[in-house]
């Protein structure tokens, strides 16, 4: 993407969002597109913003999460406490959804169980049936 100001359908468009998306994104301060009346124009800084927004949404962080870490960027130490404490926070959701998928896959391999036992019942019922 070009450093040229983009408008709220440049940006649905380009980052498959909704223009309340963005809005709401702006209303949480995430976002700060300049106001030139109702219109709303998005910088370079706004596109990689909404960038690490959706990634973060994606990997299960809160808004308040992504909020935080992006406002990390402007300490001036070369984003090297951004990029900690994303490490941190990522290690840490890392291990929930480790903890998410083995439930799941025992879940799952229970439902498995529950289906191969009713499928013998029901074969069984109909082996009665059919020898009436």
């Amino acid at each position: 993407m070009s450093d040229e100001l983009m408008t709220i359908r440049q940006m649905c468009d380009a980052f498959g969002v909704t223009p309340r998306t963005l809005r709401f994104y702006e209303s949480k301060e995430l976002l700060s597109p300049i106001r030139e009346g109702q219109k709303r124009l998005f910088t370079r800084r706004d596109r990689a913003r909404l960038k690490l927004i959706l990634r973060g949404k994606r990997f299960g962080f809160s808004l308040e999460e992504i909020r935080q870490l992006l406002d990390l960027y402007d300490i001036g130490d070369q984003q090297q406490t951004q990029l900690s404490r994303t490490y941190e926070l990522g290690l840490r959701r890392l291990a929930a959804m480790e903890r998410q998928r083995d439930e799941l896959n025992e879940a799952i391999a229970d439902l498995k169980e529950q289906l191969e036992w009713g499928r013998r019942v029901i074969a069984s019922f109909r082996q009665s049936k059919a020898a009436e």
